[in-house]
């Protein structure tokens, strides 16, 4: 076993079940051999300049030619250099032009159940009005716009705007706080605020004006405020600061054309929570990214023109950006957006929604596939599923149990799985199988995507061997990579580029296996140091999850004099009675999973987990907890309060 001083992990999770795909999948697929995998992987790593620059110029419109395909000065990276683009036009005006302007491009579905469908030529009609209603209200090019708003088509309309006149699009989720947005208006200086009355959640209307009206009275750089009419609830309107979405686009013209933009002109700032202190805009540019969500989503998703594609995500999260917005318009694709929660008015909303729209491709989070398997296999046994051809993971890492569930119960045993590992600061996905060439294994994201050359590294900065985890570093440069920290370069240099010398420090751990595939052993700061053996979290999880009775878990370490940590999970069970006989008998089942060195020393139940508002467990806040502390550090993103009250109160 390695000493705790390499700062390798030791791993204790075998799993060696392999899927691979189905020779029908692979004869249609786009990359259908492990074959033509390797040979683009090959190309995109020994001459990464020409790969990325034919691609460029087969997949973007240029308004002027790149001149350099990549330039590096220090922690600093361009991509396409002095070309000129629009990400808007080439989501929309490309695809009319190559003539599929009548084709859908949005199937949206509100939680009422209403429903809207709106082809390319009618999303750039509306894209036109909207990007000259922000013209007409002083918007010009890199301005921040801020964007909080329900999952309504308008949503992806103020996105493409924005993209479409050189804005810049600050979306913050429908569902922080006045405070929350506020801290992010200031510190993007956003100009124009766009919201809406209140939204649909679960039956009941949140009041967004209501909350972004407190914001605005700590938002000094915000002067307009545009209010779509959603839910019909009363809101108060400011003569002169407030404008109805409605009035302003009835008075606007459908035509603007897409202001020719340079290849870095920044495209979107995304906040993502740091541990501790302020939230941190991530930056996105225009070409590089446009280029790298068009590919990846082509790839990964074997996306073809008669699919109906669903990715489960809000826009507020970069998978919203990436993968319902940019990376399938862009490739002309018809994405399906639903607007509410998936168990109302029932359990079964989202296999209901996709047998009555013979949806083709879903794509959602480990957390939302855990809360399926809790509510119960009868929700989805009502539905005929056989539509779909193949499924997606995103968000964290999938454990085995869950994963094996969602192959059977959604994908009939049929279906490829698309594992994706990738960030708010990678753009778009970095690992993840290629449905129609790799053979899956349940819990690992495979290998990485051409373009993608990952190592990881012990705290010396040494390659740590086969099985052994450590840190996960990029080694070259990709073009859809972030640009910096708005406002905060010496932060962005620090954080992601100081610990490895010209390599990007992703801030997970990761293990390779004996057939080169990756798995993701859960951020850096998630590792158990147990009497001298550093022990992932996540695999320790996926031990306690495979027990029947157990929903969800979450593992951390807490101080002990003896082995330095001990091992503390908390747990949510399904179907079963929290008892000392279930404590026990689960603490003999991860000996019998992983062996002695991983069972816990503390099991405590709970109801539920405190998560963040996209369905991340929020860790750090567990091992305060499991340490008798007080939880500390930015709670801005916590989805319930009151289950990190309960579990300060649990004295167990």
């Amino acid at each position: 076993m390695s000493k705790p001083e390499t700062g390798q992990i030791d791993s204790v999770m075998q799993e060696d079940r392999q899927f691979p795909p189905s020779t029908e999948f692979s004869a249609k697929a786009h990359i259908g051999s492990m074959d033509k995998y390797h040979d683009l992987y090959a190309k995109a790593k020994d001459d990464p300049e020409g790969f990325w620059g034919d691609c460029a110029k087969e997949e973007l419109h240029w308004f002027e030619p790149f001149q350099q395909v990549m330039k590096q000065d220090g922690s600093e990276y361009s991509w396409f250099l002095e070309g000129k683009t629009n990400v808007s036009y080439n989501c929309l005006d490309a695809n009319i032009e190559a003539g599929h302007g009548n084709r859908t491009a949005i199937l949206w579905e509100g939680e009422p159940g209403d429903t809207r469908a709106l082809t390319y030529s009618e999303l750039h009609s509306e894209v036109s009005k909207f990007a000259n209603v922000l013209r007409g209200l002083g918007v010009a090019s890199g301005d921040v716009v801020s964007i909080y708003m329900p999952m309504t088509p308008e949503l992806a309309i103020a996105m493409l705007a924005c993209a479409r006149i050189g804005a810049v699009h600050s979306v913050i989720f429908a569902g922080f706080s006045a405070g929350a947005i506020a801290d992010r208006n200031n510190d993007a200086e956003a100009k124009v605020q766009l919201t809406s009355d209140g939204l649909f959640r679960r039956g009941k209307i949140l009041p967004l004006k209501e909350t972004v009206d407190e914001a605005l009275e700590k938002s000094p750089t915000v002067g307009k405020c545009i209010v779509l009419r959603r839910a019909e609830n009363e809101v108060s309107m400011v003569p002169g600061r407030d404008f109805w979405w409605h009035d302003l686009m009835a008075e606007a013209a459908d035509v603007c054309a897409a202001e020719p933009l340079d290849s870095e002109a920044d495209l979107f700032i995304l906040y993502t929570s740091g541990s501790t202190g302020k939230p941190k805009g991530i930056r996105h540019t225009t070409a590089g990214y446009n280029l790298w969500t068009k590919m990846t989503f082509r790839w990964v998703f074997d996306w073809q023109p008669e699919d109906l594609y669903w990715c489960t995500a809000d826009c507020g999260w970069i998978t919203g950006h990436s993968y319902i917005v940019y990376g399938p318009l862009s490739n002309g694709a018809t994405v399906f957006m639903y607007e509410g929660a998936p168990n109302h008015p029932e359990p079964d909303r989202f296999w209901e929604m996709i047998d009555r729209h013979k949806l083709t491709i879903l794509y959602t989070a480990p957390t939302a596939i855990r809360a399926f398997i809790k509510w119960g296999d009868e929700h989805v046994e009502k539905h005929d599923l056989s539509s779909l051809r193949l499924l997606g993971t995103v968000g964290e890492g999938i454990n085995p149990e869950a994963w094996m569930w969602y192959h059977e119960k959604i994908g009939y045993g049929k279906c490829p799985i698309v594992d994706t590992w990738w960030q708010t600061e990678t753009g778009g996905i970095m690992m993840s199988p290629l449905p129609g060439a790799t053979s899956t294994k349940p819990g690992s994201c495979t290998t990485p995507l051409p373009g993608v050359v990952p190592v990881i590294l012990d705290e010396s900065l040494q390659p740590v061997p086969a099985n052994q985890g450590g840190m996960l570093c990029i080694d070259q440069p990709w073009p859809g990579m972030l640009r910096g920290i708005w406002g905060d370069q010496d932060r962005y240099v620090d954080q992601y580029w100081s610990t490895a010398p010209g390599k990007y420090l992703t801030g997970d751990n990761a293990r390779v296996d004996h057939d080169g595939y990756y798995w993701i052993m859960g951020r850096i700061d998630d590792v158990i140091n147990v009497s001298g053996h550093r022990l992932s979290t996540i695999e320790v999880e996926s031990a306690m999850v495979s027990h029947p009775a157990v929903a969800e878990a979450a593992a951390v370490g807490r101080p002990d004099e003896i082995k330095g940590q001990a091992i503390a999970v908390f747990v949510s069970v399904k179907g079963a009675e929290a008892s000392e006989d279930l404590r026990a008998e689960l603490k003999r089942h991860v000996r019998k999973e992983i062996g002695a060195l991983a069972v816990p020393d503390d099991i405590r139940f709970t109801e539920a987990l405190p998560k963040t508002r996209s369905g991340k467990i929020m860790r750090r806040l567990l091992r305060d907890i499991a340490a008798g502390k007080e939880a500390a550090g930015d709670t801005s993103t916590l989805e319930d309060f009151s289950v990190l009250a309960k579990l300060q109160g649990d004295e167990e």
